[in-house]
């Protein structure tokens, strides 16, 4: 009896462990994102977390380096820093090491130069509108969505 439960078990471990490599090879995932989709698949929290262990243990999950290709991506992508932690954050990126990781990957000359990038690729969009005011308003708001701080879409404005 109790060896067919170990059997069942080391079977369950098998299957997590094969679903979070199978994960793990579309692209990096955080230990939260790979417990969460295993708890969505139906495995216990024993079998997570000796999955996960394991994932670990092999450097297949390495919650820095997912942080580090995230932030990459999305400054990339035109992202400021304030983004960049609200989706570290919802990938379950939150320690003190990932946000000292994020606080010395985006300086703040580095997102000023995103800041410019992404408005002068998304300029046409606001040059339709006549009220320099409203032009304003837009632009800032469209900043401000992509997570950059107030006191660099300040001076960007400055220029405008």
């Amino acid at each position: 009896m109790n060896s067919d439960k170990r059997d069942i078990s080391e079977d369950h471990y098998r299957k997590a462990f094969n679903t979070a490599l199978r994960l793990l090879t579309r692209r990096e995932h955080s230990k939260y994102e790979i417990a969460r989709k295993l708890k969505q698949r139906g495995f216990t929290p024993e079998v997570i977390e000796k999955a996960i262990s394991e994932c670990e243990r092999f450097d297949y999950i390495n919650d820095e380096r997912t942080a580090r290709v995230l932030i990459r991506q999305m400054t990339r992508k035109g992202f400021g820093a304030k983004r960049i932690r609200q989706e570290m954050g919802r990938k379950g990126l939150r320690s003190n090491s990932i946000q000292r990781i994020l606080f010395e990957s985006v300086s703040e000359a580095d997102e000023r130069e995103g800041a410019e990038h992404i408005l002068k690729k998304n300029i046409k969009k606001f040059e339709r509108e006549n009220d320099l005011k409203k032009k304003k308003e837009k632009i800032y708001r469209f900043l401000y969505s992509r997570g950059f701080s107030q006191e660099i879409i300040s001076q960007l404005m400055k220029k405008f």
